[in-house]
């Protein structure tokens, strides 16, 4: 079957890439492991999951957000807003479609790219002039290699796996990371009456989404280091210094990380308090696990019954892309440099690898579609 773009993952990046296509008129098609369009934010996020960015952040290519829209949107409501689009802009996916490889066929032009349909497990040959790789950062969770982790005898899961802390009340249970989903999710297990350590391994910068706000409209204006040191100094005013908590901050600004690292700060939504009053525990860096006893780098042992690694996630791009050198590490992430990262050679793109957000993807998107249709005219 042979299209003008070929599209592979149908998260919000591929969506935005779509819609944008479709403006143009350009044809495409979009391939879906899944049986359903951002499968992350429906099967694979926890419910008291909310868009932590102002939405003026957070909309796709195209398509604003309704008058009446709350400022900080909750995950049904940016869920509806899909809905809303993949209707808007007539986009179909072609799910249960898991991309085996794609490879560029230099005598015809044409990227060769080949997916199970994992209804009918047949093979299925997609030719395209152009590819989008749009699977992302998040494509696959990723738990660190710890010693003894396989002898735990409790339970231990990614975040994406987590959903809520109903069935953890009065449960030890251990959050492993603590950036905004692992901060995020140890306040809705005490919530839920668990108890609830996190570790927190390095300097972390805590904020509020108000703040984050700011600096962003901020940023805007006026340089980065004047933006970073209003954040850092409002921070401090209304945290205070969190080291003795076991939360020191970092020495350079939140929004300068972003920017260098794409560390995020730590948006807050009330651990902080419940860490200050002992309700959530600060516990360093693991060493060890022997059954349900885990070991920490300060000599001390605790045991618990559940063990949750909010610890990010990785690309998987490589599994299945040939000759994706000019674009890719070997980490499967953009060789360039943001906002250069995009664009490779022979047709090739990525979409949602920036680790900017929504509003980084709305940006890939738009610029990913205005060079394929100048491609195109100069043919």
């Amino acid at each position: 079957m042979e299209e003008v773009v070929i599209i592979v993952g149908a998260g919000p990046s591929g969506l935005a890439t779509s819609a944008c296509l479709n403006v143009l008129s350009i044809p495409n098609i979009i391939l879906e492991r899944e049986d359903c369009f951002a499968s992350l934010w429906k099967k694979r996020s926890y419910d008291r999951l909310k868009l932590h960015l102002g939405k003026q952040f957070c909309q796709l290519p195209h398509m604003p957000y309704p008058p009446g829209t709350p400022t900080f949107i909750p995950k049904a409501g940016f869920l509806q807003y899909l809905e809303d689009y993949v209707s808007h802009f007539q986009i179909n996916p072609r799910y249960h479609r898991f991309v085996e490889s794609a490879s560029y066929d230099k005598v015809v032009g044409k990227w060769h790219i080949v997916a199970k349909n994992t209804l009918s497990d047949e093979l299925e040959v997609y030719l395209g002039k152009f590819l989008v790789v749009a699977t992302g950062e998040n494509s696959e969770g990723l738990i660190p290699k710890i010693p003894g982790l396989d002898s735990f005898g409790g339970e231990f899961m990614h975040c994406s796996d987590y959903k809520n802390g109903k069935r953890f009340t009065n449960k030890e249970v251990l959050v492993v990371g603590c950036g905004n989903s692992g901060m995020e999710i140890a306040y809705d297990l005490w919530d839920h009456g668990a108890i609830t350590s996190i570790v927190v391994r390095n300097p972390v910068h805590v904020v509020t989404k108000e703040m984050v706000l700011l600096g962003m409209l901020l940023l805007k204006y006026i340089p980065c280091k004047v933006v970073d040191y209003v954040t850092v100094s409002l921070s401090k005013l209304i945290y205070g210094d969190l080291s003795s908590y076991g939360l020191p901050r970092p020495s350079e600004g939140p929004f300068y990380l972003k920017d260098v690292t794409r560390s995020s700060p730590v948006i807050d939504v009330g651990t902080i308090e419940k860490i200050k009053e002992g309700e959530i525990q600060v516990v360093p860096t693991i060493t060890k696990i022997e059954g349900d006893n885990v070991y920490f780098s300060n000599g001390k042992m605790n045991r618990f019954d559940t063990i949750i690694f909010a610890t990010g996630y990785k690309s998987t791009v490589l599994k299945w892309l040939k000759e994706s050198e000019d674009l890719f590490n070997e980490d499967g992430m953009p060789k360039k440099s943001f906002p250069n990262h995009w664009n490779g050679e022979n047709g090739l793109y990525c979409v949602g690898f920036a680790s900017r957000g929504l509003f980084g993807i709305a940006r890939d998107a738009e610029h990913i579609a205005n060079h394929i249709r100048g491609v195109m005219s100069r043919k």
